[in-house]
């Protein structure tokens, strides 16, 4: 009788096994595939021999990253931008999200509703890393303003200081349209009836954020913050090698792990080496989601996300 209804109840949920199955094989072979092939992160690729013969070298190519002059550098980079990426990044979208639940309530029709939200959906379109256009020196518009406004150029590729102010603000305006709209959905699923309650007992619009909002979007915010932690040891590659035009004046506050393992493979043409960063910051990521909801499940068990 159990099996009778499992299978009743499979026949009327094949719709959306089907529905998943496109996401399913994405997954599958974009993220599952390749970790057949960590093991040439232990080999001294020989391409005379192949990928099979080439010999073992077990974890040579791991103390590449470790042994270069460079290597406090770009780990401290890699993780203080990320570390600003998540913490900037969750307080605008929050903000943001907050702004456009209020928006998109007062906008009486659905076609206001869209024009409302379509700026920030097409925020990382329109991003697109088109930092030349705006930065350079002699056409760039940046410069073309403040040359308008009496002042003076700024080489901006020649200005490693200002650099992180830069790509702060770049990644930023690219990731806000995404998290502002997963915050403002969390935030639309909210009973209205707590709102009205709280004005009836006269509580203010931030008192209401406070007390109502911020509160009932901690679910999301834990899950968003423990998926970003999860890629601090990656960084955005178009962010950090194309924006700074690959400029070695920058390096000193542009270069992460990704951008220095990539002009290494280009230089040294080690698929090795780079294999093996690649299976290093996955393994960090791993740590770092089980640290990080390790302690999530500690203090707010209900928020874990297993």
């Amino acid at each position: 009788m159990a099996t009778q209804k499992k299978k009743s109840a499979l026949k009327k949920q094949w719709p959306f096994f089907v529905m998943v199955l496109p996401g399913m094989l994405y997954l599958l072979i974009n993220n599952y595939g390749p970790m057949c092939g960590l093991f040439i992160a232990f080999k001294q690729i020989d391409y005379s021999k192949g990928i099979w013969k080439s010999p073992w070298v077990g974890f040579k190519n791991f103390t590449y990253l470790f042994k270069t002059s460079a290597a406090f550098e770009i780990t401290r980079n890699t993780i203080l931008y990320n570390l600003a990426f998540i913490i900037v990044g969750t307080i605008m979208g929050i903000a943001v999200g907050i702004m456009l639940s209020e928006l998109r309530s007062k906008a009486k029709t659905k076609f206001f509703q869209t024009v409302i939200l379509l700026p920030f959906l097409l925020s990382w379109v329109i991003c697109a890393y088109i930092g030349y256009a705006f930065l350079s020196k002699d056409t760039g518009l940046i410069n073309g303003l403040l040359r308008g406004m009496g002042g003076t150029a700024v080489d901006w590729y020649n200005e490693p200081a200002k650099w992180p102010v830069i790509l702060l603000l770049i990644n930023l305006w690219k990731g806000l349209g995404y998290s502002s709209i997963i915050y403002m959905s969390s935030i639309i699923g909210i009973d209205r009836a707590l709102y009205e309650s709280a004005m009836v007992d006269g509580a203010t619009k931030w008192k209401q954020i406070c007390h109502i909002t911020l509160p009932l979007l901690k679910p999301t915010i834990i899950m968003m913050t423990i998926m970003s932690i999860g890629r601090m040891f990656y960084s955005d590659f178009g962010l950090f090698y194309q924006m700074p035009m690959n400029s070695g004046t920058l390096f000193s506050t542009t270069q992460t792990i990704d951008t220095y393992v990539y002009r290494a493979l280009m230089q040294q043409n080690d698929v090795g080496m780079s294999s093996a960063a690649g299976f290093y910051q996955s393994i960090v990521g791993f740590v770092l989601v089980l640290t990080a909801n390790f302690i999530v499940r500690k203090t707010s068990p209900e928020n874990a996300m297993f």
